[in-house]
């Protein structure tokens, strides 16, 4: 294996290849069309940085299962493998290897938000203080 196919940042490049990341304005668009808007940020940067008007919480340790139709786990909105879904995280990092791992189960419309909640928060897009729609 070659040293530029190692490490996290050969991952993320794996993982956004080829896949059309929004910005908070197409993701804006994305809600609008129904898309499922899946905030993984911890509490502690919920509670510092603000809530994600109509996202649905999901803890990354619990993403796929949440998600995955087939799961005895999944939440309701979890209806296909043809949903879109759009993850967003802090800076856009976690949340762009969140959505290969969903893609990676079948639900080949998921994608995430380019910059993360910090791109929405300058984009002047709506922000909340709660309360989430967190799922377990």
């Amino acid at each position: 294996m070659e040293d530029q196919d190692r490490g996290v940042a050969a991952l993320l490049a794996h993982a956004r290849a080829g896949v059309r990341r929004l910005t908070p304005e197409e993701t804006v668009a994305a809600i609008r069309r129904g898309a499922l808007l899946v905030d993984t940020r911890t509490d502690p940067q919920r509670a510092e940085q603000g809530e994600l008007p109509g996202a649905l919480v999901i803890d990354r340790t619990v993403l796929e299962w949440r998600l995955d139709p087939a799961s005895a786990w999944r939440i309701p909105e979890a209806v296909d493998y043809d949903v879109e879904i759009v993850v967003v995280c802090r800076q856009g990092y976690s949340s762009s290897l969140a959505a290969a791992s969903l893609r990676a189960l079948g639900l080949w419309r998921a994608t995430d938000l380019i910059g993360g909640f910090e791109a929405w928060r300058r984009a002047g897009l709506p922000c909340g203080d709660g309360p989430a729609d967190v799922r377990r």
